[in-house]
């Protein structure tokens, strides 16, 4: 099986939310931090409480490495140890670290993530460069069924200014970029229906999403968007096929400060609760379909 299979099963077993764990050390509630520890090892100790009180609801987590980055050496400790801790309970865990560059440095980007200290399950990659700037990750993903998910069609409003461009032939350049990442997919199917190169649809523009599935109907979706971004779970459900799979959802500052929003509750409890009624709006918004 692949690692994208396993992500498949793991949406059927516990649904489609995946919780970014992109922490910043102002998420933290008061108090909480030990002044007797780094900036790294207190946003260890927060990630180890949100995993343990979301493992059950989520399908996978996501760990954007620039936070941990901006840390230095402290952040990068952090990030190894959160990616530790994330593949110890069990869970598929995705490296948010968007790579985009060709040839022997690709090459490297992908011995750096996807071996040694910060190995994961998968990676999200920027195609702007070409074919060649996804191709040196592929030896991984054909040889230990490591995933990829890649930049189509994203959720930021800036999205228009590049990917929404009309083409000659009346494609977008999002569509231009998914057909050919899509061709590309081909060469490395799962058992589940879904290739290894998966794709980032985001989630906020909902006008192309049944289009978009059909069109990529073997591709599974890593769906940002959610909550904060604006996206809601009617949105989002038009990217899922009809069971509810075929993607993950990410949520990340939902997530992590849902204690803002549910005053008195644990901030790990309160987490859990997110997880659960995110999954739930979303089954419920996929049914209603």
């Amino acid at each position: 099986m692949t690692n994208m299979d396993k992500l498949y099963d793991a949406v059927a077993a516990r649904g489609p939310v995946c919780v970014g764990l992109d922490t910043d050390l102002s998420y933290l509630p008061e108090g909480f931090a030990d002044t007797a520890l780094t900036a790294g090892e207190n946003i260890v100790r927060f990630n180890r409480a949100i995993v343990d009180a979301t493992k059950a609801a989520a399908g996978c987590f996501k760990v954007q490495i620039a936070y941990y980055e901006s840390l230095g050496l402290d952040g990068l400790r952090a990030y190894k140890q959160t990616l530790d801790y994330v593949k110890a309970a069990g869970m598929p865990v995705i490296a948010d670290v968007k790579r985009g560059d060709i040839a022997k440095t690709a090459e490297m980007y992908a011995k750096a993530h996807f071996a040694g200290d910060f190995e994961v399950d998968y990676i999200t990659l920027a195609p702007y460069m070409g074919l060649d700037s996804i191709r040196p990750y592929l030896p991984y993903v054909q040889q230990q069924g490591k995933g990829l998910f890649v930049l189509v069609r994203t959720s930021n409003p800036g999205a228009k200014d590049f990917e929404y461009e009309a083409l000659a032939d009346g494609r977008h350049v999002y569509d231009l970029v998914g057909d050919k990442l899509h061709e590309l997919g081909l060469e490395c199917p799962g058992e589940r229906g879904y290739s290894s190169l998966g794709l980032v649809i985001g989630g906020t523009h909902i006008e192309e999403a049944a289009e978009i599935r059909a069109r990529y109907a073997d591709s599974f979706f890593l769906i940002p968007g959610y909550g904060a971004q604006g996206g809601t779970a009617a949105d989002i459900a038009r990217y899922l096929d009809k069971g509810g799979n075929g993607g993950v959802v990410n949520s990340s500052r939902s997530v992590l400060l849902a204690w803002k929003k549910q005053p008195g509750t644990p901030f790990a409890e309160a987490a859990y609760n997110e997880c659960v009624n995110m999954k739930e709006a979303i089954r419920n918004a996929c049914n209603s379909l």
